[in-house]
């Protein structure tokens, strides 16, 4: 089963997100989504080898965020697609089984529609508002997860749900006990001053009632 927390990378520049993703990788995060905004291909593609380089180095998993064919050129472990991006059966057409894709989503449906095109997790949110993420969906609150795992839960629909979107450590234990599976943030472990400690509190929060 996939990891409980996901890195989605920030930085404006190459060596911001290198040093970004470094540090929390250092700090024990262990799944990184790299995600390098409005760059030259020249620009993503240089980042993205050295992160693949860093991620086999700390045996994290590593996902590319939107770009299939930078994916599959770098051999990255698989891709997430936003709602705007390539639909997810033709992604998986051309990644073969072996590869993860994860898809956002907003609402139960397209959570349906993701299952039924072979996705491997979900990317539920946003949670919050978050200047993360240009052009908002609607903002889901503790309510809209509930609500729609519930619905999966009637509907047998069974796939990994990560929560994301302005999720702090206080909000994680809430965000459980709704059925999600995990989370994936960014501004909170970018900007933490002990992220080693962070995360540590992060996975004791994610990792509460699962059983060894």
């Amino acid at each position: 089963m996939y990891k409980k927390l996901q890195y989605i990378s920030q930085g404006k520049t190459i060596e911001e997100q290198l040093y970004n993703i470094h540090q929390a990788l250092d700090a024990g995060c262990d799944w990184i989504q790299l995600r390098f905004k409005n760059q030259t291909a020249k620009d993503i593609f240089t980042l993205a080898e050295a992160v693949k380089l860093l991620c086999n180095e700390y045996q994290a998993k590593f996902i590319v965020n939107d770009d299939l064919h930078l994916a599959q050129k770098i051999d990255a472990d698989g891709v997430h697609l936003g709602l705007s991006d390539m639909k997810i059966d033709e992604a998986r057409a051309i990644l073969g089984n072996t590869k993860i894709i994860g898809g956002t989503a907003n609402t139960f449906e397209d959570i349906e529609n993701h299952v039924k095109n072979g996705c491997n997790y979900i990317g539920l949110g946003p949670f919050r508002f978050t200047t993360t993420k240009e052009k908002l969906s609607p903002i889901l609150g503790l309510s809209g997860y509930f609500e729609i795992l519930q619905k999966m839960k009637k509907n047998k629909i069974e796939i990994p749900v990560y929560a994301i979107g302005g999720i702090t450590l206080k909000d994680v234990s809430p965000l459980m006990e709704t059925g999600i599976h995990g989370i994936a943030v960014s501004g909170i472990i970018t900007e933490s001053p002990e992220k080693k400690l962070l995360i540590q509190q992060l996975n004791e929060k994610l990792y509460a009632n699962v059983i060894v």
